[in-house]
């Protein structure tokens, strides 16, 4: 699994790679998380607003900070 977090580096943006790393080690999936803060890179995924999430090349999720729970639960 292939997981990007889309953000500028702000504080929800932080928050989120923070809950997605903790979302990733409760599950127990196989992912590599990449942080992606290059603003060209991520128009590429025609993201409006940030902090955005990228599993698997598919935008899903914009402009939220989700809960560890929220990201289990895309993660499972």
């Amino acid at each position: 699994m292939n997981i990007k977090i889309l953000g500028t580096g702000c504080k929800k943006c932080q928050e989120l790679e923070k809950n997605t790393r903790m979302a990733v080690e409760e599950v127990q999936v196989d992912a590599v998380i990449e942080k992606v803060e290059d603003i060209k890179e991520i128009m590429k995924y025609k993201v409006m607003s940030t902090p955005a999430l990228v599993i698997d090349e598919k935008v899903v999720s914009t402009g939220k900070l989700l809960t560890v729970k929220e990201l289990k639960g895309m993660l499972a």
